[in-house]
């Protein structure tokens, strides 16, 4: 329990309309909420891309030029963050994300490290969104490994359900990774639930020692796993791409609160708030 607590800022989401909730777009957007992570406790942000045209803010963006856009802004504004930058995207051309992971060399990037039934019911018994399979494939894996490798960035295993947790210690016996960093990500409803209880059974899952955290999804029901999380050793995440709303159910404005409250529950268990040098450090970046 002496180790610091990293905390990753994911600083927009996939889908999320800026018309209706507060998430960056443009690379100028992102720097400004990078900032206000980095001044509230965050060591890591995690950055999706968003189309630049009018209009489009709404949708993905796998153009490495607005990557290398955006990540100039952000490293211009707060040099010292650590960059973890996303890669999941549906279907079989991985092309985008491999490119930008070519073009800007982030030290961090999301390995998603399995498949997942997407899925969201709503309370009248229809669908959210149209169901949909989030596929990743042990070949699918490998190509952004391999890419990884290749320019010296560290995977982040994304693991949506236990099943996927038990893939990675796979991985790496069969020599695809070493030493792998594990994010469980907890909320999805399709996924592993927002439970605190399930935290001491995903450990037993992962060798000792392994670099985990936490990416929690909802509402008020994600900070009771953010305590017991910080309070079992586990690293912390939240951002306007997880959540929008405190333990008191206010809505933020940005990411800068919700960072803010993690810090709190890093100082409030005895273990602090990493820097970005102590964070570089324990994850062994150079």
């Amino acid at each position: 329990m002496s180790d610091k607590i990293i905390i990753t800022c994911a600083l927009t989401g996939v889908l999320t309309d800026p018309k209706r909730h507060p998430v960056p777009v443009t690379p100028a957007e992102m720097a400004k909420e990078a900032r206000r992570a980095h001044d509230a406790g965050a060591s890591i942000v995690h950055v999706h891309l968003r189309q630049q045209q009018e209009g489009l803010g709404h949708l993905p963006s796998w153009d490495p030029d607005v990557c290398e856009q955006v990540i100039n802004a952000i490293k211009k504004e707060v040099p010292d963050i650590i960059i973890n930058l996303s890669t999941g995207v549906i279907g079989k051309d991985v092309s985008g994300p491999l490119s930008c992971i070519e073009r800007v060399k982030p030290e961090y990037a999301a390995c998603n490290a399995g498949t997942l039934n997407y899925l969201k019911i709503k309370a009248d018994g229809t669908w959210a969104w149209p169901p949909m399979i989030f596929d990743n494939n042990v070949d699918k894996i490998q190509k952004f490994l391999d890419v990884m490798n290749k320019v010296g960035t560290k995977p982040e295993f994304e693991c949506f359900d236990t099943g996927i947790v038990r893939s990675v210690g796979m991985y790496e016996q069969a020599g695809m990774c070493k030493d792998p960093s594990v994010n469980f990500v907890m909320g999805v409803d399709s996924g592993m639930p927002c439970d605190p209880e399930w935290l001491p059974l995903l450990l037993k899952l992962v060798k000792p020692g392994t670099h985990w955290q936490v990416t929690a999804i909802g509402r008020e029901e994600i900070w009771p796993l953010h305590q017991r999380t910080a309070e079992l050793g586990g690293h912390l995440r939240s951002g306007v791409e997880d959540t929008f709303y405190l333990a008191d159910g206010k809505k933020v404005d940005s990411n800068g609160p919700l960072i803010e409250a993690l810090a709190k529950i890093a100082i409030q268990t005895g273990r602090g708030v990493a820097t970005t040098t102590e964070a570089r450090k324990a994850l062994g970046f150079s």
